[in-house]
């Protein structure tokens, strides 16, 4: 039989009871103010955090949960929260039963609603913890909002993608339809579409597309409609973005080309085409297919109607210089028709006058000089211009091809008998056949070029000695320096009128009292010829077209009919030009290098002409460090194949 308790006995257990009781007590209050703490904690991290029951109930729910996607604790504890996509349920669950088995889950990206129906990308990281064996366990979760950082990777990729798409597509229509594809898929719309301004139309019509249905984007490339109707029209007036929510509810939607479309337009973004102060274009995106279109839509579409606008100008100018350039082409088949035209009709005419002159001397030899020579000297002058520009033309033009002779020829075969007759009645029998015969070789035949092996510095030495004569009466001082070089291969004719027109050139632009430096030295393996004179210089924009013919580097009104190596003498423009040609035909290189007298910067100041004379040099030296040009020619290395000729016309 069981003792029972004293009151003493029961009187202590009541007293242990109460310690006890006294124990818990304190430690439930401890535990009070640690939850407390931890849910303070807790709300002050700036991350979404849920607190889910093991089968997915909420238990606890941060203030940034809150902020992020819109639902309160109060609202949603014990509850289920509805913002799992519903095509992401599975793969939730499937995040849960790993959970609850691998108790800690690393960062997991996916999506999740917000409460006003925004879809954001969110990692998530999770872990399941339990403080005993009694206690049911708790799954916390922490999310990071990574809509924008995937945003701009997307937007960043695109980018990335037109601009490397840029050269890929030539075609302005195939690129504008590969950006529309672009932007469909990165601001996630059923359509996008660029929509260009024909100014002299204007119309509005689609050049570049993306649908979801292949007949509504073909569809779209043959409609037009009025620059001031629609959304797009608005945009074209005013300049500005569009967002139109709802289509039905815009009084600008112009129904009509969804009609023709037969499409459904719902809603719509169009900003505008800038190209420099106008605009050009609109680019238009339709249908965004989750939420609504906003400012980081508007904002994205300007950045990529950047690109689009300067592509559609970049087209418009290509297919301007493409216009350009034919009608350029199309003028320099007529210049060189003129110019041969020309250079053949001087031919005869020049050929008879210095026959004329010949037999005009010849007459008025028995007269005083004094009262006839000076007026032949003048008239010989200026027809050896017009003989030196005639030879010019002919040797820029030498390669094409020209009938001349042969016709000459064959009417010469087929008249001479009637010719000789005539002849014959005229001034009686002579043997004037073959006379004829002989000058129409001079002047029209073909000339045989033969590539022959020279010494530079030699042939540049008996050159200057050949031509010293000519300019004795200039006091321009010649420094040669010609050093043995390696054989270049080419014909004479055209080497000695380079490098006479060259030595010409140099005394005409170096004043009395100046210096011209003429170098021959090797250069690697081959040879080089420098003329450099110390004189005017040439101005900064001559000198880029100095090699286009016909191009003066003075201005007209400093030229004169003067001799030949006078000190602004004047070139007839072409001499330069037919050295760059000689410079292709025969394999060297031509360069030149110049600086403008600082006294005389604008091309038409003028030189006195002589250095003692100048008010802007006070010696020698000044000038020589005032202005200079050095034209340089590089004949490469070449084995010689021997002698060939061939005929030219």
């Amino acid at each position: 039989m069981t003792r029972k308790p004293t009151y003493e006995e029961l009187e202590q257990k009541v007293r242990d009871l109460q310690k006890e009781a006294s124990k818990h007590k304190k430690v439930e209050g401890a535990l009070q103010k640690t939850t407390k703490r931890l849910g303070t904690l807790i709300d002050f991290v700036p991350y979404p955090i849920e607190v889910l029951t093991v089968d997915g109930r909420v238990y606890y729910l941060n203030h940034a949960f809150t902020e992020m996607f819109g639902w309160t604790l109060k609202e949603m504890e014990g509850k289920f929260i509805p913002f799992i996509p519903p095509e992401l349920k599975q793969e939730t669950a499937d995040y849960f039963r790993r959970l609850l088995k691998e108790k800690v889950l690393q960062r997991h990206e996916t999506r999740r609603l917000t409460k006003d129906g925004r879809i954001l990308d969110v990692s998530m990281r999770a872990v399941c913890h339990s403080e005993s064996e009694e206690e049911q366990a708790k799954q916390l979760v922490i999310f990071r909002d990574i809509t924008q950082e995937k945003r701009i990777a997307r937007i960043n990729d695109a980018l990335l993608r037109i601009s490397m798409a840029l050269p890929a597509y030539p075609d302005l229509e195939d690129l504008l339809d590969y950006i529309s594809s672009e932007i469909k898929l990165l601001l996630n719309v059923d359509g996008a579409i660029v929509i260009l301004l024909d100014e002299e139309k204007r119309e509005l019509f689609f050049l570049g597309t993306a649908y979801e249905d292949s007949a509504t984007q073909k569809r779209a490339k043959e409609i037009r409609f009025p620059a001031d109707k629609g959304v797009a029209g608005k945009v074209i007036k005013t300049g500005k973005p569009v967002i139109v929510p709802d289509t039905s509810k815009d009084p600008n939607f112009y129904s009509v080309v969804d009609e023709q479309l037969r499409y459904n337009s719902r809603n719509i973004l169009d900003v505008p085409l800038r190209s420099s102060d106008r605009i050009v274009g609109v680019l238009c995106a339709i249908n965004k297919k989750e939420g609504v279109f906003d400012n980081t839509d508007v904002d994205l579409l300007s950045m990529i109607a950047g690109t689009v606008a300067l592509s559609v100008e970049n087209a418009r100018v290509s297919n301007e210089l493409k216009k350009a350039y034919k009608e350029v082409t199309s003028l320099n088949r007529a210049k060189d028709n003129v110019i041969n035209h020309l250079s053949h009709e001087l031919k005869t005419p020049v050929a008879i006058l210095a026959s004329s002159l010949n037999i005009m001397t010849k007459r008025l030899e028995a007269l005083p000089e004094e009262t006839w020579k000076p007026a032949i000297e003048r008239a010989q002058r200026n027809l050896d211009r017009i003989k030196d520009i005639e030879y010019e033309v002919e040797d820029i033009m030498r390669d094409k091809h020209h009938k001349t002779y042969g016709l000459l020829s064959l009417i010469l075969d087929q008249c001479i008998d009637e010719l000789e007759s005539l002849i014959a009645e005229q001034v009686g029998e002579v043997p004037i056949a073959e006379s004829i015969r002989k000058r129409v070789e001079e002047i029209f035949g073909p000339k045989e070029i033969v590539q022959e092996e020279i010494i530079l510095a030699e042939y540049v030495k008996e050159r200057l000695d050949s031509i010293k004569p000519l300019f004795s009466h200039r006091q321009v001082e010649i420094i040669s320096n010609l050093v043995p070089t390696p054989p270049i291969y080419m014909p004479f004719d055209p080497l000695q009128k380079v490098i006479d027109g060259l030595i010409k050139n140099a005394v005409e632009n170096t004043p009395d009292e100046g210096k011209i430096e003429i170098t021959v030295r090797k250069k690697g393996n081959g040879s080089e010829l420098a003329v450099h004179d110390y004189g005017v210089g040439i101005i900064e924009e001559a000198q880029r077209r100095i090699f286009e013919g016909f191009f003066a580097t003075q201005d007209a009104i400093v030229y004169s009919s003067k001799r030949p190596y006078d000190f602004n003498a004047g070139g007839k423009g072409a001499d330069l030009l037919r050295m760059k040609i000689f410079s292709e035909r025969y394999n060297f290189k031509i360069d030149m290098a110049s600086s403008r007298c600082r006294f005389i910067p604008k091309q038409s100041d003028i030189c006195p002409g002589r250095i003692s004379v100048c008010s802007f040099c006070r010696n020698k030296e000044d000038c020589y460090h005032s202005g200079e040009t050095i034209f340089s020619l590089y004949f490469p290395p070449v084995p010689r194949r021997g002698r060939s000729a061939r005929a030219e016309g």
